[in-house]
């Protein structure tokens, strides 16, 4: 699951960089809203490693 959020990270911040930039003006919302769900994925992930007694990273 940290690997997917970590994904979804990526795909945020190349969306991003094509938003930022002019090629795209709905890129810069996809890719906050992507970030965010990386985000919260990310945290869900570590809580759950946390939970089952494995090291959050």
């Amino acid at each position: 699951m940290f690997g997917l959020a970590l994904l979804f990270a990526i795909v945020a911040l190349v969306a991003a960089w094509f938003g930022f930039f002019g090629l795209a003006g709905t890129a810069a919302m996809i890719a906050q809203w992507i970030f965010v769900i990386a985000l919260v994925l990310a945290v869900v992930s570590a809580l759950f490693k946390a939970l089952r007694g494995r090291p959050p990273v």
